[in-house]
């Protein structure tokens, strides 16, 4: 059963579906400038031919920092600027986040690519009492951007107007910029990206079959939500203002 996925850095603007790189666990993927030695290419002059290894573990994975001299940092995108340093030479490092962006600094730039950890375990009652639990169709975290982000894409539909175009990417970031200030055409697709995953529209991480580019991405995630109620006319609060939502 696949867990994790590496999502390598777009090599042009306009290219959203990009391969993913998809780990069971126990399994590893280097990363560095060297073709022939890494599973992904990082070609810059100022990454180390080994700049380093993913793990995977289930729920969550390890991140090895086999540059002799540079300090990486794993950011969590949702976290208000939360994020874990690993320092040169620091092997197998826990990396909690169900998002991730895994920073190297490289002769004055920074270059980037994500790690998803979407599979969720849950707790089942003792076989032999209640019988075994169900599990849920659709797991989504109410407190996540993606979810404001599905949020945003569903609020014409949900206001009364069905047959409403959907908002487009940009008309999104906009939406969402007054409680996510970084709000921009790539972090929300991003997480379009990350929702096509979650809701099972493209292969999740159980499977190494990436699955056919999907078209109509937008339409499909707002007529899956809408259709089972993931995103009801409540929700919408967590479009609000901070001080519209402080007023209430």
């Amino acid at each position: 059963m696949y867990s994790i996925i590496v999502v390598p850095p777009p090599t042009t603007e306009d290219e959203p579906d990009r391969t993913q790189l998809r780990l069971a666990p126990g399994e590893r993927l280097a990363f560095g400038r060297a073709a022939g030695d890494n599973d992904l290419v990082v070609p810059h002059d100022g990454v180390s031919r080994r700049a380093g290894a993913i793990t995977a573990q289930g729920t969550f994975w390890l991140l090895s920092n086999l540059s002799a001299h540079q300090t990486y940092v794993v950011e969590n995108p949702e976290g208000a600027g939360e994020h874990i340093k690993v320092g040169p030479g620091r092997l197998d490092a826990p990396v909690p986040f169900e998002f991730s962006r895994i920073v190297l600094p490289a002769a004055g730039d920074l270059l980037a690519f994500d790690v998803w950890a979407p599979r969720h375990d849950h707790l089942r009652a003792e076989a032999g009492l209640d019988g075994d639990t169900t599990a849920p169709a659709f797991s989504v975290d109410r407190t996540k951007r993606y979810f404001s982000v599905l949020a945003a894409l569903c609020e014409p539909r949900l206001r009364g107007e069905p047959h409403a175009a959907l908002p487009t990417v940009e008309q999104v970031a906009d939406r969402l910029r007054p409680n996510w200030p970084a709000a921009s055409r790539t972090s929300v697709q991003w997480n379009i990206d990350y929702l096509a995953v979650k809701l099972r529209l493209k292969p999740g991480p159980e499977t190494a079959d990436p699955g056919p580019r999907l078209n109509g991405k937008k339409e499909s995630l707002v007529s899956l939500a809408l259709r089972f109620d993931l995103v009801r006319e409540e929700d919408l609060v967590v479009l609000a203002a901070p001080a519209a939502r402080e007023a209430r």
